[in-house]
């Protein structure tokens, strides 16, 4: 297969923030490829257009797009959603399992964890619902998946992580250890799943130019070093990680499971 040549899947995916970066550029992907795409995000009135761009793009090429806007650590709004979407299913006549589900999920508190102003260090509740949301979250909607039976043999489960689950980086204590833990429960995950014929997989993408990048205080900084580093002289795109998620979501790739794959055009290793 050459690198022009488009990869043809079919069935559903299911993007956990799929409204912009990574979630929106792989739901996108995945249509483009024949898949229909079921979409999670939470969106305030002033960025629902580009979640609608997203929708409509996928509309265009004949897939569906079944879109909810909702908080997706929320598990009474988790289980609203997945009713629904079983309530779909049926009404179409169909299986009602999931090719893949992508958690892509950045919401947390990006402040440090010790400052001389108690207001501007991250709180308890704060670490809590970093954690909630960034990575307890993939658990409960995996959990609830396989209990519906939406995730069977040949499913694949893919989250985002990224460089700083294990690097220091200026106001991202309370992301850090939310990734850290995202790459543990994949590994779990990977194991309990296996007898069920579903893999799991982390995806850690160089430094990328979206949405959530611009929210950490030192992101700046953190392009300036990507750009030097990566031996691509560019960042990663949100593009290049969709692409490869389109390769490791076919069949083949069925022994793959419980890694931490990079996605970075060689940027961790490069000097």
């Amino acid at each position: 297969m050459s690198h022009d040549e488009p990869l043809h899947l079919s069935g559903w995916v299911l993007v956990l923030g799929a409204s912009s970066g990574f979630g929106a550029a792989t739901a996108t992907a995945f249509a483009k490829a024949g898949c229909h795409v079921v979409g999670v995000h939470l969106d305030r009135r002033s960025t629902l257009p580009q979640t609608q761009r997203v929708v409509s793009a996928i509309q265009a090429l004949g897939r569906q797009a079944w879109f909810y806007n909702v908080n997706a650590a929320d598990e009474a709004r988790r289980d609203e959603v997945l009713d629904d979407v079983a309530r779909r299913f049926a009404e179409r006549g169909e299986q009602g399992r999931f090719r893949v589900v992508f958690h892509s999920l950045a919401f947390g508190s990006l402040l440090p964890l010790i400052h001389d102003d108690p207001e501007q260090q991250t709180t308890a509740r704060q670490l809590s619902m970093t954690m909630g949301v960034m990575s307890q979250s993939l658990v409960s909607w995996v959990q609830a998946m396989v209990r519906r039976n939406m995730l069977g043999d040949g499913g694949r489960v893919f989250a985002m992580t990224s460089a700083g689950s294990s690097t220091v980086w200026p106001g991202y204590g309370a992301v850090s250890a939310a990734k850290a833990s995202l790459e543990a429960y994949i590994r779990q995950l990977a194991c309990e799943l296996a007898p069920r014929g579903i893999t799991a997989n982390a995806i850690c993408a160089g430094v990328a130019d979206t949405p959530a990048l611009r929210k950490i205080p030192s992101h700046q900084a953190m392009v300036d070093v990507a750009l030097r580093k990566n031996p691509h002289r560019r960042l990663t795109t949100p593009d290049d990680v969709a692409s490869a998620l389109l390769v490791l979501a076919r069949p083949e790739t069925y022994w793959m499971t419980g890694n931490v794959i990079g996605v970075d055009g060689g940027e961790s290793i490069a000097g």
